[in-house]
């Protein structure tokens, strides 16, 4: 080793002896347990699959999983697919398609709220330990649901209860409310240059 390598190696040790100590002091600093709420969001691909994966991790852990879908209609994802068959998923698809398809507002807002007296009832439910709200920022944005009630229902949710909440356009509120938020961004989508969806990757 030479003696570049070698000072290398030791300001590189220095450095990660310094990340360690910070990472510990965080870690001894983190002294308790809560149900959190999550809010994926953003332009970018990506929400709802996120979300998907919590789902895998919360059913490695052996927590039972409840999933409301809003607005999104298709029973043919290969998400639901696939979880529908696992034992501790509530899944649900509660909305008709987006607005552009249905183009029918009093038939969306109505929708918007049926679907959420099945999002409250799991809410409810102490035995669900994460719910995931797919694509909820789109009834709130269009003013279907009252987003106090929704803000309200979610801080009564069982202590441990963790919920992951997605869509564009989150209002700021219910960021404000979150524990935890991760945007999005859109650089790139193959549907633009003319490659409709994907088995597997978009559906």
């Amino acid at each position: 080793m030479t003696i570049d390598d070698s000072d290398r190696a030791r300001r590189h040790r220095a450095r990660m002896q310094h990340k360690k100590a910070v990472v510990d002091a965080g870690i001894g600093r983190a002294d308790r347990d809560q149900g959190l709420l999550l809010v994926l969001t953003g332009p970018g691909k990506g929400k709802s699959s996120s979300a998907f994966g919590m789902v895998a991790r919360a059913l490695g852990h052996g927590l039972q999983v409840g999933v409301a879908q809003f607005v999104k209609g298709r029973s043919d994802t290969g998400e639901e697919g696939f979880f529908r068959r696992q034992p501790g998923v509530s899944w649900h698809v509660l909305g008709e398609g987006f607005t552009w398809e249905t183009q029918d507002l009093a038939r969306d807002a109505a929708t918007a709220k049926r679907a959420w007296s099945v999002a409250h009832g799991m809410l409810r439910d102490e035995r669900l330990g994460l719910i995931v709200l797919d694509e909820l920022s789109y009834p709130l944005r269009y003013g279907w649901l009252d987003l106090d009630t929704v803000l309200d229902d979610l801080a009564a949710r069982p202590p441990l209860q963790h919920v992951v909440v997605t869509g564009r356009a989150m209002p700021d509120r219910l960021i404000a409310a979150a524990d935890t938020v991760s945007e999005l961004h859109d650089v790139k989508h193959a549907f633009r240059a003319g490659i409709r969806a994907q088995k597997g990757v978009d559906l």
